[in-house]
């Protein structure tokens, strides 16, 4: 089966971003360590320094590994962290042709 991939790009409220940063380490952490379906979870930061978008990079071995990280502790207190952080957010799914 095909690795699931899931590029995010959150724009960041303005003054929120070492919040953000703090919340979004955290999570991606979390799901390194404690979700064996997650292949890789990158957070990417401008290298300007701009603090307006924070994107991510993420891989899962399949779409139920994705589902399955959305159900996790982890994700859910990110989520519940977030509202007074971000303005936006864009995600695109992916399917890595092998």
């Amino acid at each position: 089966m095909a690795k699931f991939i899931i590029w995010v790009v959150f724009d960041i409220k303005p003054g929120a971003f070492a919040a953000f940063q703090e919340q979004i380490v955290q999570n991606a952490a979390a799901s390194l360590r404690d979700e064996p379906g997650c292949q890789q979870f990158d957070v990417l930061l401008a290298e300007d320094g701009s603090q307006d978008q924070v994107s991510l990079y993420e891989i899962y071995d399949d779409e139920a590994a994705f589902e399955a990280h959305k159900r996790t502790p982890h994700y859910a207190d990110f989520m519940a962290a977030i509202p007074d952080l971000v303005s936006g957010q864009q995600v695109t799914r992916y399917r890595l042709v092998e």
